[in-house]
């Protein structure tokens, strides 16, 4: 019984994502602004490549969220005027989806009195692959008449009864405003929202979604210690979600903080930078929400390093990552 629960508790997870928040969400979110904003691509005249991998929900008893990302953007001049460029490979599995996105970053720079605007595009594919053997019994398995039986998959024609992959041309948009004392965002990601056909009944659709988000850096009366709070608001228009952030960062090596996902999740956030130009962060999401029954939390962890185009490498470091 508890089994048959828990699937038919996933089976409505699956296609609330798949129907509306596909877009995995990260908790270090404030070092992964490109996975939102191609704008952001080149912001801070460097290289840099993050690879995290996020792990939610984790004791729910099998097909938690698990999610994959490899970035890369950096500052190139082209064009005659500044820019960046950037790429994102995820990886994303929840349930029977295994899904891929695969998207490309550009961003055009201007120089405003508020500060330097990125305004950026990404096209990229979205690759949709649902494999629901394992998930399904045999007496799950839609028999083309609208019969089944229960167990969550029956007669559901939402569902491919069998494995199944569709690839859809994707498309985004952003804008990116940044001083070394804060940073806005406001972008789109889905734009086209691609419709992915599995079958003659089997339809998904790539729903927009919106963000905007922000930061600041509050100085200290010791010079050792910022306050750096920062927000991300996300929303499909059917639903919103929002983070709220605070990092404490000693020294510009160390970090620690706290941050709220309304009516989800609190996290603590923490991390340091190893050596020059390379450092690694942690996060652990208590679940606050329902799913905190079936599930102990999320964790998070991230590896990135950031090649200074302005700076001697022999020069002593000073994290690009951070405004």
């Amino acid at each position: 019984m508890k089994k048959t629960i828990s699937f038919l508790f996933l089976v409505i997870m699956v296609k609330f994502t798949a129907y509306a928040q596909q877009d995995p969400q990260f908790t270090n979110n404030m070092f992964y602004k490109l996975g939102v904003n191609p704008g952001y691509a080149g912001a801070e005249a460097a290289i840099n490549g993050l690879l995290l991998n996020r792990y939610q929900w984790a004791g729910f008893g099998g097909g938690e969220p698990k999610t994959l990302v490899f970035s890369v953007d950096a500052a190139i001049n082209a064009f005659g005027s500044a820019g960046g460029v950037g790429i994102n490979i995820i990886s994303d599995q929840l349930g029977f989806y295994d899904n891929m996105w695969v998207n490309l970053n550009y961003s055009y720079k201007l120089t405003t009195a508020l500060g330097d605007l990125g305004i950026g595009i990404s096209p990229g594919i979205y690759n949709f692959s649902i494999k629901p053997e394992g998930w399904l019994s045999s007496d799950d398995v839609y028999n083309g008449s609208g019969g089944g039986s229960t167990g969550g998959g029956a007669g559901d024609v939402s569902i491919p009864q069998t494995e199944s992959s569709q690839m859809a041309f994707d498309l985004g948009l952003g804008l990116y405003l940044s001083t070394n004392k804060y940073y806005a965002g406001l972008s789109v990601t889905h734009l086209n929202q691609a419709a992915i056909k599995y079958d003659e009944l089997a339809v998904d659709f790539l729903t927009r979604h919106y963000y905007l988000t922000g930061g600041y850096n509050i100085k200290l009366s010791d010079p050792l210690f910022e306050v750096r709070p920062s927000f991300l608001f996300k929303t499909d228009i059917a639903a919103w979600q929002m983070d709220l952030n605070v990092n404490v960062v000693y020294n510009e090596k160390f970090w620690g903080g706290i941050s709220y996902r309304v009516q989800d999740a609190v996290a603590l956030l923490m991390g340091m930078e190893m050596f020059n130009g390379m450092r690694v962060g942690y996060s652990f999401d208590l679940t606050t929400s329902a799913m905190g029954r079936n599930a102990y939390g999320s964790h998070e962890i991230f590896i990135s390093y950031s090649i200074d185009l302005e700076r001697n490498r022999s020069q002593k470091y000073k994290s690009v990552r951070f405004l």
